[in-house]
């Protein structure tokens, strides 16, 4: 059997030099072999045999993180495939960025904050269809997974999606404190007189505890977002003042930055392959090539996009001295 010509490291590199075609064609045209090196194939190949899923990811990240502080954050980001139309896992999600619901991947992420690092550490991507695991279920997967690593946040951060009463249970079983939105129907119990909409409960400036209907006490608080509509905040940290909440709200708002910074700098979302394992792969890779990324930005306070831009600069800078397309004489 032959000895592959590429490996997964090539091909993060490459996500990490390319700065706008990401496909196995133009790695493989960018090889440092040129001509000699792997062909297109090879790469499509890498990334049907590879297997570049969570425990990748960990195998990486595991000593960049302090497991004993920080935040474990949440979420899910849809990856825009608006064109595919024999492409495997793409269905249709709902989407922040557009407003609607719109066609693409699903990518579930676990991130690890201290306020400054953004260090994913782990993935899934939702596809029910084929695994028959929904959101939720993804959602305990990867943090009973955190807690066999030896996580011990000071909290874990996600959105009202995952603010269910299985979920929250989870999250006290292992240990945690929790931080979430709920949605303005959430029915508590603010005064021993029955559940009410959380939106029609006086919540004051310093927030309320209250008895969360299936699972307990919990402390909610009131802010007003940048549209004017009321958010509801809750967590299971009794004590929790508001600026605290703000504090732990700004590094629930970090794995935003994350995904911007993954697709803007990776091509995350720009891969064309049609199997479902090359787009797992793929995606897997461009995590890890955002990992380097972002480790690079913390050792030397280098922007993502600054970082790529100088990959570039240099040749940019050698075809200005020396052109090499000119206006041949006429006469």
């Amino acid at each position: 059997m032959n000895r592959p010509k590429c490996d997964e490291y090539d091909y993060i590199q490459f996500l990490i030099a390319a700065q706008n075609a990401f496909s196995s064609v133009e790695a493989a045209k960018s090889h440092p072999a040129g001509v000699a090196g792997p062909a297109h194939d090879a790469y499509t190949r890498l990334l049907q045999r590879t297997q570049s899923d969570g425990q990748a990811l960990w195998d990486e990240v595991r000593d960049c993180v302090d497991r004993q502080k920080g935040v474990l954050v949440i979420d899910d980001s849809t990856l825009d495939k608006p064109y595919a139309r024999q492409m495997e896992l793409v269905t249709h999600h709902w989407s922040g960025k557009h407003g609607k619901v719109v066609q693409g991947i699903n990518l579930i992420a676990l991130l690890w904050t201290d306020g400054t690092a953004r260090l994913p550490c782990d993935f899934r991507v939702y596809h029910k269809e084929q695994d028959g695991l929904t959101k939720n279920d993804h959602f305990r997967a990867m943090l009973q997974a955190a807690a066999e690593r030896g996580f011990a946040p000071e909290l874990v951060a996600f959105d009202s999606w995952y603010a269910g009463l299985e979920n929250l249970k989870l999250v006290r079983t292992l240990g945690w404190d929790w931080l979430t939105q709920l949605k303005r129907n959430r029915l508590l119990n603010p005064d021993g007189q029955g559940n009410r909409s959380i939106h029609d409960i006086h919540i004051p400036l310093h927030g309320r505890n209250v008895h969360l209907k299936g699972y307990g006490w919990v402390k909610v608080f009131k802010t007003v977002a940048k549209n004017g509509d009321a958010e509801f905040w809750a967590t299971s940290r009794l004590a929790m003042s508001l600026e605290q909440c703000a504090f732990f709200a700004l590094d629930a708002w970090q794995i935003e930055v994350c995904h911007q910074g993954l697709k803007q700098t990776t091509g995350v979302e720009r891969a064309q392959f049609r199997r479902a394992s090359a787009q797992r792969n793929h995606i897997g890779l461009a995590i890890r090539a955002f990992l380097r990324l972002e480790l690079y930005r913390l050792q030397t306070g280098t922007s993502w996009v600054e970082a790529k831009r100088l990959i570039i600069r240099e040749a940019v800078r050698s075809c200005l001295a020396n052109p090499s397309y000119v206006l041949s004489p006429t006469a």
